[in-house]
């Protein structure tokens, strides 16, 4: 089992969970407890997931991934919501889909 801060995709799901949580930290109170609070949670569940799939053999990893994959893309869903509601910039998207979600 490789250490979990030698992965790339853990490694740039860890730096973004932070960004986030500044993001979050300075959304309006009417979103920072719904939808910042939701974005947060599943990019854990997401950083939990990478753990729990880098622990397992690679014959067992599949169904891990796939978990993985579905959390990714409704974390990236609120996001993007983040955006179209003008709560983030379309720049500092940008930035996130450019550096952290592709």
């Amino acid at each position: 089992m490789t250490s979990p801060n030698n992965l790339p995709i853990y490694h740039k799901l860890f730096i973004f969970t932070k960004l986030l949580y500044r993001t979050v930290h300075n959304l309006p109170k009417e979103y920072k407890y719904t939808l910042g609070q939701e974005a947060v949670n599943l990019c854990w569940q997401c950083l939990d997931e990478v753990i729990a799939a880098n622990a397992k053999p690679n014959k067992e990893k599949r169904p891990q991934i796939e978990k993985l994959s579905a959390d990714f893309d409704q974390m990236k869903l609120r996001l993007r919501m983040m955006q179209e509601i003008k709560i983030v910039s379309a720049g500092q998207f940008a930035d996130w889909q450019e550096n952290y979600l592709s």
